[in-house]
């Protein structure tokens, strides 16, 4: 999960790079729209993840930075987050009877 996490955190650095070298020396029309478009789109969602997650970014120690890193990173800032559980295990037919 470090190493998905990891690189999904190299992606989005780039993809914030080329949005930010979009801000300073637009590219071509409708590629310079669609980009800041597509920036805007995944900063609300990064920032709606921040409200649906507020409660563990406010146990961090270091509240202030978590909550930039989700902003910048979404996901996979909050999947390298202590006390996120990770529950990867099938579910038998039994425990299903049960419920």
């Amino acid at each position: 999960m470090k190493t998905i996490a990891g690189l999904g955190k190299l992606l989005a650095t780039l993809f914030w790079c080329v949005v930010l070298a979009n801000l300073i020396d637009p590219y071509a029309q409708p590629f310079a729209q669609l980009l800041m478009l597509a920036g805007v789109a995944v900063l609300a969602l990064h920032a709606a993840e921040m409200l649906l997650f507020n409660r563990l970014l406010s146990a961090q120690p270091s509240a202030g930075v978590a909550r930039m890193n989700v902003l910048a990173f979404g996901m996979f800032h909050l999947w390298t987050l202590p006390g996120v559980e990770h529950t990867s295990q099938p579910v038998s037919l039994e425990e299903t009877a049960h419920a």
